[in-house]
């Protein structure tokens, strides 16, 4: 959703700002169109198929090996999900959405109504959100046919942001919407620095390393600008600015990173680091924080 910034004047309050993000809108503006190919990242106990949605959106088809269950992450296409099901030949039981912004729930409704099989239980931690049957909170659990998922409460770009964390005893996968993004986070539209603190660094940072992320969007190319200029001298960002670069350019998605490829080359999950704190000028992490994202907002490369 953030993409969108660049059409709206800087003297637009946040209401408005808040407001611009409607149906209507995106309509209007018409992103339409394929930005990555599908991919697929398939793992011992589940499968994540890919789907790329609208500008620069991404959905995601979490298929449990052991069931052929499924679930489906913000589902603004509700046409290429339903396309997706009937090609892997799964049972799509839920939708897990992240936030209330049109650009991720804004196809809930009408994946319910065109989704005749059988009802589907839709996953939010915001009265916001379209078509919302179980509304969650930090620390609910439930299952994706024999997989664990574990929600946890990030607020900080929408008030009720929810992260899902889906764990076997042989890997854990985390989608993090608008929260975390490869070498990004999102922007503080309804929270706090202290709040992104501590959603990255007291709960996502402390998930195992090897955690596969699939965030909400295809921004890594810019994002690892901006952590160029922010350490410059940091090998993980010039490895990672390489590697994003050879698959952007067949179409192929950045996603997914892990959790200690993240802590390696996002600034934003390294504002404890004395590089990142001396870029800023300070000498805490919150503080930070919240240099990162102010200067995150206005960077040209």
């Amino acid at each position: 959703m953030s993409s969108l910034l660049k059409f709206l004047p800087n003297s637009l309050s946040q209401a408005v700002v808040k407001s611009y993000f409607t149906v209507q809108t995106w309509r209007t503006v018409g992103f339409r169109g394929s930005h990555s190919i599908p991919d697929f990242t398939k793992l011992t106990t589940m499968d994540v198929k890919i789907l790329p949605a609208l500008q620069d959106n991404y959905m995601y088809l979490i298929i449990d090996k052991a069931t052929k269950n499924a679930a489906i992450v913000d589902p603004v296409d509700p046409d290429s999900v339903l396309a997706a099901v009937d090609e892997e030949k799964v049972n799509l039981v839920k939708v897990l959405t992240t936030h209330h912004h049109w650009d991720h729930a804004g196809g809930n409704e009408k994946l319910v109504k065109d989704f005749t099989k059988n009802p589907l239980e839709v996953y939010g931690g915001d009265d916001r959100i379209g078509a919302l049957t179980k509304k969650v909170v930090d620390g609910d659990t439930f299952k994706i046919g024999s997989l664990n998922v574990r929600c946890i409460f990030t607020p900080c770009h929408t008030t009720g942001h929810i992260c899902y964390y889906i764990q076997s005893e042989q890997e854990g996968v985390v989608f993090t919407g608008d929260t975390l993004f490869s070498a990004g986070c999102g922007r503080f539209f309804e929270g706090t620095p202290d709040q992104m603190y501590t959603a990255l660094i007291d709960k996502l940072s402390t998930l195992p390393d090897s955690t596969k992320v699939f965030c909400g969007h295809e921004y890594t190319a810019s994002n690892l600008k901006y952590a160029h200029h922010v350490e410059p001298e940091n090998p993980d960002v010039e490895q990672r600015i390489q590697w994003t670069k050879e698959r952007r350019d067949g179409k192929l998605p950045t996603v997914p990173s892990t959790i200690g490829e993240e802590k390696a080359f996002n600034p934003f999950m390294r504002v404890n680091e004395k590089s990142v704190q001396e870029h800023a000028k300070a000498t805490d992490g919150v503080s930070t924080m919240g240099f990162l994202r102010r200067e995150k907002d206005n960077f040209k490369a």
